[in-house]
């Protein structure tokens, strides 16, 4: 019985530290501090440009524009941190918030009030119906092993997923 409960406590305990070294994702910008802009336009499950080279440190505004037909995310995070939201836009889609050519923003807004995941508020993360332009401003202080990609359901599992280089 000791000996389960030492394996219980030991993988909780890595699994905790694990977590805490990979949520590294960097914090919300501040527009004095943009340091660059850089344009991107999500298309039908894929990104451009598909890749970001980023300094440490580094505050960028990201100005995003879904020329897509769908609608699409573009979500700053680590791959775990994706899996896991990616539930929270599963529930969107269950309860009609998250359609695949628009986004019921008044049942949104309703739904948050009883769930605040149903809100899409994330200072990491825009949500766009297409023809739609939004904006991300991240610094990417401590960030590491991370990702942009489209949560949406199906999305990501079909590589709509840009890599992130931090120099």
């Amino acid at each position: 019985m000791k000996i389960i409960k030492f394996i219980i406590i030991f993988l909780l305990f890595h699994s905790f530290a694990y977590a805490g070294t990979n949520m590294k994702i960097g914090s919300k910008g501040k527009e004095s501090e943009v340091s660059r802009v850089v344009k991107v336009v999500m298309y039908d499950n894929y990104f451009e440009p598909s890749s970001f080279q980023i300094k440490t440190g580094e505050t960028i505004k990201f100005e995003v524009e879904n020329a897509g037909k769908l609608v699409h995310e573009f979500n700053i995070a680590n791959q775990m941190m994706h899996i896991l939201h990616q539930e929270e836009m599963m529930k969107m889609f269950e309860n009609g918030i998250l359609l695949a050519f628009s986004i019921d923003k008044e049942k949104m807004k309703k739904m948050a009030k009883m769930d605040k995941s149903m809100g899409h508020s994330h200072s990491n993360s825009v949500l766009l119906e297409p023809k739609q332009k939004g904006e991300i401003i991240w610094k990417f202080d401590n960030a590491t092993n991370i990702e942009v990609a489209c949560n949406v359901p199906g999305h990501y599992q079909a590589g709509m997923i840009a890599k992130v280089n931090i120099k």
